[in-house]
């Protein structure tokens, strides 16, 4: 293939991509109601707190991604050394492409292709670490806390909630567990003989000490800590009534559904609201509102992240080695 050749396809793969995740984005929020909702859910709010409320959620997401960022730094720094320009424009490139993806894969593809060629399959399973980092958490927090909800509203039996305190609680470890030893992944992908030809690219996790870990597991906190706080703050300012303590659990329930339902990020939002709008019914009986605020942090998020990762799309050659 030519020089001429390779540009023409690189470009046709790049208008592509923005193409598909542009058309996505528009389909789904031009006919989300949900948001409408939301937009009538303000007018009952003072104008300078709906700013300064929706400022904050948006200074919130930036926030969030600037720790993505330096995590992703560290993660990838075994592997290759990347300025922090580069791992900007790499996490918001995988953003655009996990909205058109099941399960958010493409975020792994857009994501490693600003690394060197011979670096990306281990890139890719660095990014494994730091997601299956955020799993963990989202997996603790919420089992505690669907432990915490059937002992609290569901009528059972005192045995039966000792039985799923003590599930929930063994179900938490054993995540815990598998994450500081992380390189059981590496022993269990050597068992297998049809993936021998991948297994070098899974030596890096022999390389993670606990302390590598740790840190990743922190700044991945930090991230939990801030995307909880958005819904927080929506439901303060525009839900004041709900108790703080089953409204903070229930996020944490939301998050374990969703990471637990596959699908793609441009139709999170309706599983967010099925979930939401039913878990804060017992709490609550504005549902509209729930789904509401549930699809406004949707929008701010991933919606937005997207639309700026497409600017990056551009800058990357997907076909030759990547000059970035």
């Amino acid at each position: 293939m030519t020089k001429q050749q390779k540009k023409y396809l690189n470009l046709g793969i790049k208008l592509a991509i923005v193409g598909l995740a542009m058309w996505f984005i528009f389909s789904k929020v031009n006919n989300q109601k949900n948001l409408l909702e939301f937009k009538s859910l303000i007018q009952a709010i003072q104008p300078w707190v709906v700013r300064a409320t929706l400022s904050a959620v948006v200074l919130m997401m930036l926030l969030n991604w600037a720790v993505e960022v330096i995590k992703w730094k560290y993660l990838s720094k075994r592997i290759e050394q990347i300025s922090w320009w580069t791992a900007i424009r790499s996490v918001f490139c995988g953003l655009t492409w996990a909205i058109f993806t099941p399960n958010r894969i493409g975020e792994y593809g857009g994501r490693v292709l600003l690394l060197k060629p011979h670096n990306r399959a281990s890139g890719a399973v660095a990014m494994g670490v730091g997601l299956f980092a955020q799993l963990v958490l989202t997996s603790v927090f919420g089992a505690l806390s669907i432990a915490w909800f059937v002992a609290t509203f569901l009528p059972t039996p005192a045995a039966v909630k000792f039985g799923i305190w003590l599930l929930a609680i063994i179900y938490a470890f054993a995540f815990l567990i598998l994450y500081f030893n992380v390189q059981w992944v590496d022993y269990l992908v050597g068992r297998f003989r049809f993936l021998q030809k991948i297994r070098p690219f899974f030596t890096i996790l022999e390389d993670f000490t606990a302390q590598e870990l740790f840190h990743v597991l922190m700044l991945s906190l930090a991230r939990f800590a801030i995307f909880t706080s958005q819904y927080i703050l929506l439901m303060i300012v525009f839900l004041p009534e709900m108790p703080f303590l089953s409204m903070v659990l229930m996020i944490f329930i939301l998050f374990f559904v969703q990471s637990a339902v596959p699908s793609l990020d441009i139709f999170d939002f309706s599983v967010r609201s099925f979930v939401a709008s039913n878990l804060y019914s017992y709490i609550t009986t504005q549902d509209i509102a729930v789904m509401a605020i549930v699809s406004c942090i949707w929008f701010v998020n991933l919606i937005l992240p997207a639309i700026v990762g497409s600017v990056f799309v551009f800058n990357v050659n997907y076909v030759g080695g990547n000059k970035s």
